[in-house]
């Protein structure tokens, strides 16, 4: 049994996030074995709120190259996280 800080493994804060909390749905990316069931368990018992809905995506890595060198960046999976209405989750604390 994984434990549900090893299935979140961060928020994801960009504009397209930001705008959708208005919609009461949170982006966090995710371990990449982890399932829909899985998630949702574990947004529930870190954040102790009720999940509605979970999507979930793939984005993939891209092509780096430093000189001669070719590299590519891992692909992360992400997942958006509706909650319940009247549920929120403090993502900074303090503000």
């Amino acid at each position: 049994m994984k434990s549900p800080y090893d299935i979140i493994i961060r928020p994801i804060i960009t504009e397209a996030s930001h705008d959708a909390l208005q919609y009461n749905k949170y982006t966090f990316e995710v371990a990449p074995d982890a399932n829909k069931i899985e998630i949702r368990q574990a947004v529930e018992e870190i954040f102790k709120v009720r999940v509605v809905k979970v999507n979930t995506l793939w984005r993939r890595g891209k092509v780096k190259r430093r000189g001669r060198a070719v590299g590519r960046t891992p692909d992360r999976k992400k997942a958006i996280v509706t909650l319940a209405p009247g549920d929120t989750i403090e993502l900074f604390p303090g503000m």
